[in-house]
């Protein structure tokens, strides 16, 4: 009867080990699904992805080496009409975590759902385009990093460069918010140093030569703010600059590598980086959104397109930081 009994315990305490380590290879092996939505493909927004999914691998995988990770990848093309569609079309997945990359993306994911939690990159202010209710405490379901750069540094790199008393252009897309208020600071900062400017609208990357024709010859520099829409047109303003020996300081490094001559900014690839510690914690340490500040950027770094500087007659060597 006793070595019955001892048989009988025997089994069940292996049952119950084989039971926990089928538990715990459940627990080693799952996949986390993140849905990532993007206004527009161009050099800015793709770094930051890249940045993002990067990192977020790694915080994830250095802690559950097994965990599989499953991004749902969405481009709206600049059509403003897919972004509602493909909002819906991520969320119906049922991810742990959603990505927006731009405003109008971030606001499209905001709009269907209240839940999920939002992390968002390149989006130059988050309470204005209404994702949170404060930058020190959103209190929503959305987070994330903000691309706003030192507006006020840049203008005096710009200026740095100038060679005549000519005002500074700015050329902005006038239907993007983060470009306008970017647009406000450097008015804010031309009045404080009595500096004239000349500033140009666009709304389409039609209107990006027609524009530039009409700063031809009067103005000293160009300034051009992060901006989906001027960022996809960089080639197209790096060439008209070019003939015109103008110098352009551009609002992010990813920009002025596609055609300004230097920035002391943001690179995206970083940002998107930083986004991704973000979605780290909140997948890995089950933080909310609600309660994680708004982040701007921890790297500025001064780049020089040294190609585009001596085109137009600049030594790159003479370009400083601000």
């Amino acid at each position: 009867m006793k070595k019955r009994i001892l048989g009988i315990m025997a089994i069940l305490l292996a049952g119950i080990a084989l039971a926990g380590c089928s538990s715990s290879a459940s627990a080693e092996k799952k996949t986390i699904n993140v849905g990532i939505l993007q206004v527009v493909q161009h050099g800015s927004l793709d770094a930051s992805r890249s940045g993002f999914k990067s990192e977020l691998t790694k915080e994830i995988k250095a802690k559950h080496p097994k965990w599989n990770i499953k991004y749902n990848y969405q481009n709206a093309q600049g059509d403003q009409s897919n972004l509602s569609t493909m909002s819906q079309q991520i969320i119906q997945k049922k991810p742990a975590l959603i990505l927006g990359i731009g405003t109008p993306a971030a606001q499209g994911l905001g709009k269907k759902t209240k839940t999920t939690p939002i992390i968002t990159t390149a989006v130059t202010d988050l309470k204005g385009a209404g994702l949170v209710k404060s930058n020190k405490k959103p209190d929503t379901n959305v987070t994330g990093t903000s691309d706003m750069g030192p507006v006020d540094k840049q203008l005096q790199l710009l200026k740095s460069m100038t060679k005549n008393t000519k005002p500074i252009g700015i050329m902005y897309n006038s239907s993007e918010e983060n470009s306008l208020l970017q647009v406000q600071t450097a008015k804010k900062w031309a009045t404080k140093n009595n500096i004239k400017l000349k500033i140009v609208a666009v709304t389409s990357t039609n209107d990006v030569q027609s524009a530039l024709s009409t700063l031809k010859n009067k103005v000293s520099g160009l300034y051009i703010p992060t901006d989906n829409l001027m960022a996809s047109s960089m080639k197209i303003v790096g060439k008209s600059t070019q003939k015109d020996n103008l110098p352009v300081v551009t609002g992010s490094i990813e920009m002025a590598k596609d055609g300004g001559t230097a920035t002391y900014g943001i690179n995206y690839n970083d940002l998107g980086k930083q986004a991704g510690k973000m979605a780290a914690k909140v997948i890995l340490d089950k933080q909310k959104p609600q309660n994680m500040p708004v982040e701007t950027s921890n790297v500025l770094r001064l780049y020089v397109n040294k190609a585009q500087a001596k085109s137009i007659g600049i030594d790159p060597s003479s370009i400083k930081q601000p």
